[in-house]
């Protein structure tokens, strides 16, 4: 038996999580009145299209140049906290962050904060343009979804 590489056992676990997620998604109940999108199709699609990216991270064959052999002397004279692992873990905080004030302060300004601080964070510098992006993108999605969907997201401090 050959052995399993990083990404085929990643893969495995995100095909069991996802496959935990569908078995999750198909007990949702269906909305009583007649709509052409119901509550459950999104859950349905995302567990899928999950599954579909665990099945093509397991059959990708790893290139020699993707396993590096010892971390470079650029990635270890960098400051810590940009360091390839603490801007993981950094990113991890500011979206635990995110979700813990979702409600408090709207999905707006969350939403918001979260796309413009990661983006300062990964060093994206015209502070002007990233904050009109972020708020763009971000009114546009809640505009969409409040409006057109009809779908409820906390407001938080703002009267939208």
């Amino acid at each position: 038996m050959t052995r399993l590489n990083t990404n085929q056992i990643i893969a495995l676990i995100v095909a069991l999580f996802s496959a935990g997620y569908l078995v999750m998604a198909f007990q949702i109940p269906t909305f009583p009145l007649p709509r052409p999108i119901d509550s459950d199709i999104f859950p349905k699609v995302l567990g899928f299209v999950l599954l579909g990216l665990a099945v093509c991270l397991f059959l990708e064959k790893p290139k020699a140049q993707d396993i590096p052999d010892e971390p470079s002397s650029e990635a270890l004279n960098q400051p810590f906290l940009l360091r390839p692992w603490s801007r993981v873990v950094i990113t991890s905080l500011a979206i635990i962050a995110y979700a813990l004030l979702l409600v408090p302060i709207g999905f707006v300004v969350a939403s918001t904060a979260l796309a413009f601080g990661l983006g300062w964070y990964y060093g994206y510098r015209r502070h002007a343009i990233n904050l009109a992006t972020s708020l763009g993108v971000v009114l546009a999605l809640y505009l969409t979804m409040t409006r057109i969907m009809e779908v409820y997201l906390p407001i938080g401090i703002l009267p939208i």
